[in-house]
């Protein structure tokens, strides 16, 4: 597989783990609207629930996107601008997520 073949897998992969992770990520994570517009802010157990729904996302896409960048670095960054848009998704993603906090 090239490079640039490999590079939009890879990058197409990250999208697809972005995007769950903006889909997993209200389980539990989000604050619901009715509360806070009722002035209650709860933060018991949430955060957790939270981080046990977007573990295993983003644990796998850590591990891929580590070997990935080891790949790049051995092949002088060939492809490397896939590997700069799946970090501009992952952003977006948190960005995300985080404006529903």
């Amino acid at each position: 597989m090239s490079v640039g073949t490999q590079s939009i897998a890879l990058f197409v992969a990250n999208v697809i783990g972005a995007t769950l992770y903006v889909f997993l990520a209200p389980r539990g994570g989000w604050a619901i609207s009715e509360e806070r517009a009722q002035g209650i802010y709860t933060t018991t157990g949430e955060p957790f629930v939270w981080f046990i729904n977007i573990l295993p996302i983003v644990v796998v896409f850590f591990i891929v996107n580590v070997a990935w960048t080891i790949i790049l670095a051995r092949r002088q960054w060939k492809g490397g601008r896939f590997w700069l848009l799946a970090v501009v998704v992952w952003l977006a993603a948190i960005a995300i997520d985080f404006a529903h906090h």
